[in-house]
């Protein structure tokens, strides 16, 4: 088992129902995970519907209710504890899941099949560009 990364606490996923974080593959391609809460404790998932790949979190919080990821496009609605989506576009899938662990009331990234980024969405990467749009030397802006 490779050795845990802390993340952050199970009170701010709680508090805040959500906590988006960016993710690399064996292979260094970037992907968003999400935790939200489960009980008293935290589970993690990637980032988007399995119907038609539609992001939970866009940096403002997945919607939630009574437990469940509602995805925002159709409205499919994802169990917070196992994944599992009994409606809509996306019935009978199950969101993908990222390992963590509890400790002391510390998040911690605990799979083995992915390294830890950095906190909030893909395009908020630390690359150096803090333009939020396309690089460009047009003198228009939109």
């Amino acid at each position: 088992m490779s050795e845990r990364r802390r993340l952050t606490t199970l009170e701010t996923v709680h508090e805040n129902r959500s906590w988006l974080f960016t993710i690399r593959d064996q292979y260094g391609e970037p992907d968003e995970a999400i935790l939200v809460p489960c009980g008293d404790g935290v589970e993690a998932w990637i980032n988007r519907c399995t119907h038609e790949a539609q992001r939970f979190d866009t940096g403002r919080g997945a919607a939630m209710r009574d437990g469940q990821i509602i995805c925002p496009k159709h409205g499919s609605m994802f169990d917070s504890c196992s994944g599992y989506c009994d409606n809509g576009e996306a019935a009978d899938t199950t969101l993908p899941a990222v390992d963590v662990s509890v400790d002391d009331g510390v998040v911690y990234l605990t799979d083995d099949t992915v390294t830890f980024a950095h906190e909030g969405g893909i395009d908020e990467g630390d690359d150096g560009d803090d333009d939020d749009g396309p690089a460009s030397t047009s003198h228009i802006g939109f």
